[in-house]
């Protein structure tokens, strides 16, 4: 069917360069057209810009309406209809047989087609040995290929904790009036974000001095006079912090080390080690104060030498001790105190144990 309808493509187009060329002759040899250009051709075909095929031929527009031979301008047009029905005819024609080849399949696997029979059958195969491996389990030996080497960031599990990211997957917990003295609160036990401890000053009547939980405050303040008493005065650096003030600290210590090039679990890890993430340090429990300074370099001073002799007998221990910091995961601490209650205080300052230890509660 498609050989025929070529063969008819074909033989119209032959006979139209026929024509074509009979006029041509006609009108090369007439001396009305010669030199002069068939109004339907001219300028004057709507939306039509043929300046450039004139420049081209060295033909100039001239108005010759009505000038032409009628006969020939007649059989011209009645040719390029029966031409251009010739074609729609034939356009129909294929798209009927494309339509009948497409809807029996049967048909089109007996001759070649636009696929050889050789590539449909190889499609064929290809396409059932993937629907085969698709549905069956595999049982191929396990891939000797080295593990990937993404970022840690994109490979962690990710748990409900928002910094769980960098591997903190941390214990809720409660604080109770029953447990508030002992209670561990660390990055694998934190507190919720919507615990906010009845807080008072930590010096009585110094309200320039930091807060702490009411419970703690009058213990601290004692502490405090006794010190002065012996001329050191341990001046409140940081007590209760929020949350939200914790948070925007330890946001802040990411920010310095992504600075340098660490990647964003790097970063959060390392900054982990210096500043707790929200919810798992004990100042967002109003339970421990740093005292004086922020510096290493306070361990030799005299404030911390008195604090080692006598904190304990308010109540007090140094929650980060310089040789527990595999245990504690926290750098050492000298001006960081915690409030456990005097006699636990004592006891875990003559163990020698850092809270988690004395707690059986080790990472």
């Amino acid at each position: 069917m498609k050989k025929a309808i070529g063969i008819c493509a074909v033989t119209l187009l032959a006979a139209a360069l026929l024509v074509y060329a009979v006029i041509h002759t006609a009108k090369t040899n007439s001396p009305v057209l010669t030199g002069q250009v068939d109004s339907g051709v001219s300028g004057n075909t709507a939306g039509y810009d043929n300046t450039g095929v004139s420049e081209e031929f060295g033909i100039t527009e001239t108005d010759v309406t009505g000038s032409g031979d009628e006969t020939l301008t007649t059989l011209i047009s009645e040719f390029t209809s029966e031409v251009t029905e010739r074609i729609s005819d034939i356009s129909a024609a294929t798209k009927t047989v494309l339509s009948q080849t497409s809807a029996a399949p049967e048909m089109t696997k007996e001759k070649s087609g636009l696929f050889g029979r050789k590539d449909r059958e190889s499609t064929t195969a290809a396409q059932t040995a993937a629907q085969t491996t698709t549905a069956a389990p595999s049982t191929a030996a396990p891939s000797t290929t080295a593990p990937s080497t993404k970022p840690a960031e994109t490979t962690a599990k990710q748990g409900s904790y928002e910094y769980s990211y960098a591997g903190f997957n941390p214990e809720y917990i409660e604080i109770t009036d029953s447990n508030w003295q002992m209670v561990l609160v660390n990055r694998h036990y934190i507190i919720r974000k919507d615990y906010v401890p009845r807080l008072e000053y930590a010096v009585k009547g110094d309200t320039n001095s930091k807060k702490l939980d009411y419970r703690v405050a009058p213990h601290y303040n004692e502490m405090y006079q006794a010190a002065a008493k012996d001329g050191i005065y341990l001046t409140t650096v940081s007590g209760y912090r929020s949350y939200e003030l914790q948070k925007t600290n330890f946001e802040r210590k990411i920010g310095v080390y992504m600075n340098q090039g660490y990647n964003k679990v790097a970063a959060t890890q390392a900054a982990a080690r210096i500043i707790l993430p929200p919810g798992t340090s004990e100042h967002n429990a109003g339970l421990a104060m740093d005292i004086i300074s922020l510096e290493q370099s306070f361990e030799n001073t005299k404030a911390f030498a008195w604090l080692k002799e006598h904190a304990q007998d308010y109540g007090f221990i140094l929650r980060y001790p310089k040789d527990k910091e595999h245990i504690t995961e926290i750098i050492y601490e000298p001006w960081h105190w915690r409030y456990v209650g005097v006699e636990n205080a004592k006891r875990i300052k003559a163990s020698g144990l850092c809270l988690e230890e004395y707690l059986h509660k080790t990472p």
